[in-house]
């Protein structure tokens, strides 16, 4: 797919010779009309939410833009969470996750979805908030290779972060245990990939984990959420 830059380099030199270098230049009119595709494209879905990863580009005016377009923001610190809410983000527009020093308290008094990576974070969370939440989530990390057809899109089992098939399932019969009553599933298996196939494939995945929890913990799950 051929790539055509939104500016000219006589359009950057001119720009240039009035902000000096390095800035940032962003396409807000390319920037609308791919929110806008987006939520046209999911629109058959009445649950469907993005949420746009603060730390990719944690700029409160693309923040703004991408709300008008019902996207949420998903943080991973403590800094990414006051922006969410200094720009009037709050509750379930916000999904929390870290793994590295969890700022929980912040995150559940703003009533953002808590997404656990780690199942010794259950402890941690009920230690520091003092109870569980009713809606929680969990990052699901199923190990081993994950491919599409023969092509190995990336390594989870490599991967640091995220709950085993066995930690899931213990996980969410802990929580259900401590009062959590609505459940989300969360996996990352493959980063930066373009392919179309991958998201249909972890969905697929998800889909079929899902199914299993519900029967096997009788827990309910309120959502699904891709990422990669």
């Amino acid at each position: 797919m051929k790539k055509t830059p939104f500016v000219t380099k006589e359009q950057v030199e001119e720009i240039a010779k009035t902000y000096p270098t390095p800035f940032y230049l962003y396409d807000e009119k390319g920037i609308r009309e791919n929110a806008r595709k987006m939520k046209k494209a999911f629109s058959w879905n009445k649950g469907f939410r993005e949420y746009f990863a603060v730390k990719a580009t944690p700029n409160p005016f693309l923040i703004d833009i991408l709300r008008e377009y019902g996207c949420g923001c998903d943080c991973s610190s403590y800094t990414e969470l006051l922006l969410s809410d200094a720009m009037g983000v709050k509750g379930e527009d916000i999904m929390f996750s870290s793994n590295d020093t969890p700022r929980y308290e912040l995150a559940h008094k703003l009533g953002a979805i808590i997404n656990l990576d780690d199942i010794t974070h259950i402890d941690f969370l009920e230690e520091t908030i003092g109870e569980i939440p009713e809606t929680i989530s969990c990052r699901y990390n199923p190990g081993g290779l994950f491919k599409i057809s023969n092509d190995i899109m990336d390594n989870p089992g490599d991967a640091k972060f995220g709950m085993t098939t066995e930690q899931l399932f213990e996980a969410f019969k802990i929580l259900k245990s401590k009062g959590a009553k609505e459940f989300g599933i969360h996996a990352f298996l493959a980063s930066n990939t373009v392919t179309n196939e991958y998201y249909p494939m972890l969905a697929k995945v998800l889909f079929e984990v899902a199914v299993k929890l519900q029967k096997e913990v009788g827990i309910h799950i309120k959502f699904i959420n891709l990422s990669g």
